[in-house]
């Protein structure tokens, strides 16, 4: 997940240091601007409604469908998960290539994986996260300007849907920059094809601008764009059934900071995703120590907190709406129960 800690990296898709500079300048004017309306927002008590839906979604490693997991494995998960807010399973079942293909033998067990869910969990659902990383800020990676590459995804997803019994797709393409209309006609492509195998159509986004105009300002400064516009969030969101927002790697060096940011992400989805589409705020389910990431601050708790209270305060009764937890292979040994006892 760019921007984020996401599989393609591993593949070279690194950061560079002008993307690490942006992320860095653009924290920094969050920061000295928004600090204490950030905290501001991280106050309050969101109420016992602002609890989970059963809309909820759960990121899974390719361990899932490659052979690595067997019955066993997925006995465990079934009796974990069970009783949970947990509505969806992305499985990651790519990579894509960078023309938009992807092999069966890079997803050998998801048909096993799909039918052994059903049988534990019959309303679950589980989605091939598929994605790759855009040639958007360099020479290298899938083209979404090149139609014959857009059509090749497409194509893509209806192989993995029809192979695997899928119940959805799950896109994850990144860096994205806010704007970019191959993008929308994309995802046009692509609902089209999901309605007519009765199958959901799910993406992972960007945070939005949480001052305004601040993705223009760090593109012009850095050539790397970490945020989307509100309004393009929005046109995302009414061509898909489900976004995910990928509300991680902020910087934010404190809890209540963090926590703050998430309200206030999930305050501008919320104004702008169509009641009809389920909204995801991402929970962080990982350690990492670096730059963009405090494992000290982005703690689940404050993830669950900050998400509730942009919901109590933008849109209490919203009935399409959860949290996603990313991922299941870096999960930390409270992730799980913070979850359960800030949400559940």
């Amino acid at each position: 997940m760019a921007g984020i800690r996401t599989w393609w990296r591993g593949r070279g898709g690194r950061w560079t240091r002008r993307a690490l500079l942006a992320v860095t300048l653009a924290v920094v004017v969050l920061t000295a601007a928004a600090g204490t309306a950030l905290r501001a927002q991280y106050a309050g008590v969101p109420g016992d409604d602002t609890r989970t839906r059963g809309h909820d979604a759960y990121w899974l490693g390719h361990a899932w469908v490659d052979g690595r997991k067997g019955d066993k494995d997925l006995d465990a998960f079934a009796a974990k998960v069970r009783g949970s807010g947990i509505k969806d399973l992305f499985v990651h079942t790519g990579p894509l290539d960078h023309d938009g293909t992807l092999p069966a033998a890079r997803y050998p067990r998801a048909g096993w994986l799909v039918a052994g869910v059903h049988r534990r969990l019959p309303n679950v659902r589980v989605q091939a996260w598929l994605g790759d990383e855009l040639a958007s800020e360099g020479p290298v990676g899938l083209r979404l300007d090149n139609e014959t590459t857009r059509t090749s995804v497409v194509t893509t997803a209806r192989q993995v849907l029809d192979r695997a019994r899928f119940d959805g797709v799950h896109f994850d393409l990144e860096p994205l920059p806010s704007g970019d209309r191959d993008y929308l006609a994309l995802l046009d492509s692509l609902h089209a094809l999901t309605r007519t195998r009765g199958a959901l159509l799910s993406v992972a986004a960007h945070q939005i601008d949480p001052l305004p105009a601040l993705h223009t300002a760090a593109d012009g400064l850095t050539g790397h764009g970490k945020w989307w516009a509100q309004s393009y969030f929005g046109q995302v969101a009414r061509r898909v059934d489900q976004i995910a927002v990928m509300s991680y790697d902020t910087a934010m060096p404190v809890q209540s900071l963090y926590g703050g940011y998430v309200a206030r992400q999930t305050a501008l989805a919320l104004q702008v995703t169509p009641k009809q589409t389920d909204l995801l705020m991402g929970l962080p389910f990982y350690d990492d120590e670096t730059l963009t990431h405090h494992g000290s601050a982005e703690t689940v708790e404050a993830a669950v907190r900050g998400a509730r209270l942009g919901l109590a305060r933008t849109d209490r009764h919203r009935q399409n709406f959860g949290v996603a937890l990313y991922v299941d292979f870096a999960e930390r040994a409270d992730d799980w129960a913070a979850y359960r006892r800030g949400w559940s």
